[in-house]
C-alpha cells in the first residue's frame, strides 16, 4: 500500500497513547515505520514540537507499545475482585491469559513490529522497558514464596526467579508469534504446561509435568 502523504488532523486530544495508536496505525497502513518525526507530526496534523513532549524519538514510541501492553494487562488484573487472595501462580496464569489476550487484539502490530526486523536484537530492543517493568512486577507478585532467610540467598533467589520469569514470557511470546490454531488455543495449553513445570520445578517434583509438556512440545514439532 502507497504511503499516505494527506495531512489530517487530529480529532482527539494529543496524548502518549493516542501518538502511540497513531504510530501503530501508521506501521499497519504503509507496511513501514514513518520515515521521520517531521514527516508523521505533519501527517497527523500537529507541530513536532508537541510530539517531544511525549516521546523523545520514533523508536521510543515502538519501546513504550510494550510496556504498555503491560500495563494494561495489570490493571486489568487489579480490577479482578479475587486478585487478593491469589497465589504467585495463580497470578502469573492471570497475568499471561490477559496479556495474551491483549496481544491478541493487536497482533497485526506485534507481528510487524517483531517479526519485520532482520536483525533479531532490534527486535529484542523493542522489548527493553518491558522487560524491567515485567520483573519488577514478578518481584511484587511473588513476594513471599521464596522462603531463604538468608537475605543474600533470598536475593539470588529473586534475581534468578526474575529472569527466569522473562525467559519464559520470550518462550511463549515466540510460540505464540508462530501459532497457526483457531483462536491460538495451542498458546494457551503452552502457558497452562509451562508453568505448571515450572513450579513443580520449584517443589521438586518435575517428572509428569516436564514428560507432559514435553509430548505437547514434541507433537507440535513433527506436525
Amino acid at each position: 500500500m502507497a504511503t499516505r502523504t494527506k495531512e489530517v488532523k487530529t480529532a482527539q486530544p494529543l496524548s502518549a497513547e493516542h501518538i502511540s495508536n497513531l504510530f501503530m496505525t501508521y506501521c499497519l497502513d504503509n507496511g513501514k515505520k514513518p520515515e521521520s518525526v517531521y514527516q508523521f507530526a505533519k501527517l497527523n496534523g500537529f507541530a513536532e514540537k508537541e510530539f517531544y513532549s511525549f516521546y523523545a524519538s520514533l523508536e521510543a514510541i515502538e519501546r513504550q507499545v510494550f510496556l504498555r501492553f503491560h500495563q494494561m494487562a495489570m490493571g486489568l488484573m487489579a480490577d479482578g475482585e479475587a486478585l487478593a487472595t491469589m497465589g504467585f501462580r495463580e497470578k502469573l496464569l492471570t497475568y499471561y491469559y490477559t496479556f495474551f489476550e491483549i496481544l491478541t487484539a493487536n497482533r497485526s502490530y506485534v507481528v510487524f513490529a517483531l517479526n519485520g526486523e532482520k536483525n533479531r536484537l532490534d527486535g529484542l530492543m523493542k522489548l527493553k522497558e518491558l522487560r524491567s517493568e515485567f520483573k519488577g512486577f514478578i518481584a511484587l507478585i511473588s513476594e513471599g514464596y521464596l522462603e531463604s532467610k538468608n537475605e543474600r540467598v533470598k536475593k539470588i533467589q529473586q534475581d534468578a526467579l526474575n529472569e527466569g520469569a522473562w525467559v519464559q514470557l520470550m518462550v511463549t511470546l515466540k510460540f505464540w508469534l508462530d501459532d497457526q490454531s483457531p483462536a491460538f488455543e495451542k498458546t494457551d495449553l503452552f502457558i497452562e504446561k509451562s508453568i505448571r513445570v515450572t513450579f513443580d520445578l520449584f517443589d521438586v517434583t518435575p517428572l509428569e509435568s516436564v514428560i507432559d509438556l514435553g509430548k505437547f512440545l514434541f507433537k507440535e514439532k513433527i506436525r
